[in-house]
């Protein structure tokens, strides 16, 4: 065991006095230990309960033979920090969860893991982590919450973060009261739990059914039902088991693996910050994912499901009508099957029993959405290197779209523009100097989007941006334009009045501007000076790569 460093021989007595201190046992030390990491809090809903599934994670693995220790992470809620100077914390939080796993690993020379995310950054921060240590690991969620319910006009409706967004758009237009907004934000989140649309926190905790890396349930069973309960406890089971075949990340996250998890991500018209958190993990597993293999990807993927914010069904339906591994069986043929997973089966084997329990949450591959996944991956002079639009959130009159550029350098200038209803129909408003360098931190958009949705108006003008947007978004937005403004990039030379031409089922994003006129534009621009000078965020901008690699860090 590699926990034996710590345990075994006359030089290692003091260690042992300190884990007699911490309540261990004699017999303690003759058993696998492992990391049991968490990222509860509770200023965030996402992470309330964590302590909770820790718990039972421990009786699990203290069961199977184990000794477990609690440890924790950072854990950042993105809907507190939305539309604040916060919001450039998220992002780099990631690399900063991912060292505190390998960290924690390495320090106490673990013999296994088992990490307990649940929100945004924390899912990919934690797999990168893994993958990076590379020693028996596993994963179990929060899981999501349920869906609110309230009351419009004499008709129940469901809410979630994404309708308060909206709610205040509505707000604005004087189509529903502050009174009414109150209630929605009230009803909204009725439960612990990841935020119950599709968005990026729980996409990326199906894709860890999809990657292998956890049980099958994982990424969708309620945060409060009692199955979470028995998976948690499962999950404890599993990794002593893990730890006796010395079965690790990098067995799991193949190449075949992520492509698998790219291929579900699109059939579920997952959020668009998977195209910055896989390509990571791919990075740390040791291999590179192109960002042009992702149209290759979504051009054989057909959509089959939709949920909030394109649909009003939410994760308990998905749960429901099967969960991931019904949505995997109906793909089976278009994915890799024959790779292990932490269940100590193959992809093949773990479907077996799967089936798809109502067809109206997941449509046959006969009768998609669409013939093309979720999500697409757009190029062109304004985005030499890449953009990317939650192409299932764009309805099919606005997929093609040119019009003319508004251009502003924040997204609290845009905000403060869209609230004063200065935007015309056509409009392309344009945020920049909000990618990885320039925010810093690659801030969300979800304040402009949101809010136009709420005005009614997200099918009449486009949002383009080098930052990125929550999963929650939807209308005709298309973010990671790379290179972003801060490192150069075409977007930087934009002003008001170029004509942009938008062509989702065509992958184009083009100014009507020759290379030349742009290259003479970018020539004239003072140096990009950075927004902060010190801490944590200054550091991060230093070593930060464009979003189109994923947003990795430098070595």
């Amino acid at each position: 065991m590699r926990s034996n460093v710590m345990k075994k021989g006359i030089e290692r007595a003091p260690q042992r006095a300190a884990l007699y201190g911490a309540g261990c046992t004699k017999g303690d030390l003759e058993k696998p230990f492992i990391g049991v990491i968490q990222s509860a809090s509770e200023i965030f809903p996402g992470h309330l309960h964590l302590g909770l599934v820790a718990q039972w994670v421990k009786a699990g693995i203290r069961g199977a033979g184990g000794v477990p220790f609690e440890m924790g992470t950072i854990s950042l809620g993105e809907c507190l920090n939305d539309g604040t100077p916060g919001m450039r914390y998220n992002l780099p939080s990631r690399e900063l969860i991912a060292d505190s796993v390998e960290i924690l690993a390495g320090a106490y020379a673990l013999d296994g893991l088992v990490l307990i995310p649940n929100c945004d950054k924390i899912v990919p921060g934690m797999l990168m982590g893994a993958v990076r240590v590379n020693i028996p690991a596993i994963f179990i969620s929060g899981g999501p919450m349920l869906a609110g319910r309230s009351f419009e006009n004499g008709e129940a409706r469901l809410l979630d973060i994404s309708k308060v967004n909206e709610a205040m758009g509505r707000t604005i237009r004087g189509v529903i009261s502050e009174a009414d907004l109150e209630r929605i934000e009230q009803a909204a989140c009725p439960t612990c739990g990841s935020c119950a649309g599709m968005f990026t926190a729980n996409t990326m905790n199906c894709l860890t059914e999809v990657l292998g890396m956890a049980l099958p349930g994982n990424g969708t069973i309620p945060a409060v039902d009692s199955r979470r309960i028995r998976l948690a406890k499962d999950t404890g089971q599993a990794i002593i088991d893990l730890i006796k075949r010395q079965l690790c990340p990098r067995d799991i996250v193949t190449e075949k693996a992520i492509d698998n998890a790219f291929a579900v991500g699109m059939a579920l018209g997952g959020s668009s910050n998977l195209v910055l958190h896989l390509p990571a993990i791919a990075h740390e597993a040791g291999f590179n994912f192109p960002l042009s293999r992702i149209n290759e990807i979504s051009e054989v993927t057909p959509l089959i499901a939709k949920f909030s914010p394109a649909s009003e069904y939410r994760l308990e339906h998905l749960d429901l009508a099967g969960g991931i591994p019904a949505v995997m069986k109906e793909l089976e043929a278009k994915l890799y099957v024959d790779g292990p997973t932490v269940t100590g089966k193959t992809v093949r084997d773990n479907l077996q029993t799967a089936r798809v329990k109502d067809r109206k949450v997941i449509r046959p591959l006969s009768d998609p959405y669409s013939p093309t996944g979720g999500i697409t991956v757009l190029y062109g002079n304004l985005a030499p290197d890449g953009a990317v639009v939650k192409s299932s959130a764009v309805d099919s009159e606005i997929r093609v779209h040119r019009g003319p550029a508004r251009v502003f350098n924040s997204e609290h200038e845009t905000t403060r523009f869209i609230m004063q209803g200065k935007f015309i129909k056509g409009d392309v408003i344009v945020i920049r100097y909000e990618g990885p360098k320039g925010s810093p931190g690659m801030e969300e958009m979800l304040w402009p989007t949101s809010l136009l949705c709420g005005m009614g108006r997200e099918k009449e003008v486009a949002l383009i941006t080098d930052g990125r947007f929550s999963g929650a978004t939807r209308g005709l937005a298309v973010g990671h334009i790379s290179p972003e403004a801060a490192g150069g990039g075409p977007i930087a030379a934009l002003q008001d009045g170029d004509m942009i031409n938008i062509d989702i089922d065509n992958h184009i994003i083009h100014v009507e501007l020759t290379g030349a006129e742009i290259s003479a534009r970018l020539a004239r621009l003072p140096p990009f000076k950075p927004r902060v000078e010190s801490g944590y965020l200054k550091r991060y901008l230093d070593r930060v790569t464009s979003a189109s690699e994923g947003a990795i860090l430098r070595d």
